[in-house]
């Protein structure tokens, strides 16, 4: 079963003058239809101004569709009676950490969503504990968010997600404010969620190597799925991404310039292991 699931959804922005009069309309996601299962690791990438964050805030339903439907575990996101549980199942963690910490203790930040709703003291530590050690920052725990580097602080606003128990987990450029280093701790902590927990992510990013793991990926252009595909056949159509703004790893990109050379290889090489293998070397 789908634990998201899109069907011919567009948003509009609606611009407005000072008298509320339409100055204009933007569309932001065109006619868009997607499925995401349970456990599933998806994708979503797309150059700046693609519709993938507008996307991304559909599944939280912090927006609601102008057409089309958004359903969450079943549930229709447009419903105002659903929105409570949607955003129980469905956690968002956002671009800037400083956004959405706002405890001054690590574990007192992770367990301000489950107090919150109400699960009892004791849940709550458990839930804080096993979160912490899910983003491997429970060593971390007394700290104040304060005295955390960038990818730290990422790693505490997941673990502030998954102590609310979703099913998904909605993360929209998470990595676009970190340094090499702390986007690839936050990544591992991703992939460990997916792997390990079973975990349903949708990761936003337009980082191409973080979705050289995913299950499967939509490439988005001008509101709407562009490509679609694992990553290895997203990865073999180099020049398509080139077209639509998008960059490819390092290594899938000396691979295709190898095979433009006349040096044969398979497509959509996505490791410098895989690279390695292929020469032969």
């Amino acid at each position: 079963m789908n634990i998201v699931k899109t069907k011919n959804l567009t948003f509009e922005y609606i611009r407005r003058d000072e008298e509320g009069n339409v100055e204009g309309i933007t569309t932001a996601v065109d006619n868009v239809s997607l499925g995401v299962k349970q456990g599933d690791f998806v994708a979503i990438l797309g150059h700046n101004g693609s519709g993938k964050s507008t996307l991304a805030k559909h599944i939280n339903a912090i927006l609601t569709p102008t057409e089309g439907t958004v359903w969450v575990d079943g549930m229709d996101t447009s419903d105002d009676g659903n929105v409570w549980n949607i955003r129980q199942r469905a956690g968002m963690v956002f671009q800037n950490p400083d956004n959405q910490i706002i405890g001054q203790v690590v574990e007192e930040d992770v367990g301000f969503g489950p107090e919150n709703i109400g699960v009892p003291t004791k849940e709550i530590w458990e839930r804080v504990e096993e979160s912490l050690r899910a983003v491997g920052m429970y060593e971390y725990r007394k700290y104040s968010p304060n005295k955390l580097s960038g990818g730290q602080k990422q790693r505490v606003s997941i673990a502030g997600v998954l102590a609310m128990h979703p099913k998904c987990i909605v993360l929209d450029e998470p990595t676009a404010m970190l340094d090499p280093s702390g986007r690839k701790e936050v990544i591992r902590a991703v992939r460990a969620l997916n792997e390990v927990e079973n975990m349903t992510v949708i990761l936003i990013t337009h980082y191409m190597e973080e979705i050289i793991h995913a299950d499967r990926v939509f490439v988005m252009d001008n509101g709407s799925i562009a490509m679609e595909g694992t990553p290895r056949e997203i990865f073999s159509q180099v020049e398509k991404l080139k077209s639509l703004r998008l960059d490819v790893p390092q290594v899938t990109l000396l691979a295709y310039e190898l095979k433009q050379r006349g040096i044969e290889l398979p497509d959509g090489i996505l490791t410098t292991e895989e690279l390695v293998a292929a020469l032969g070397l």
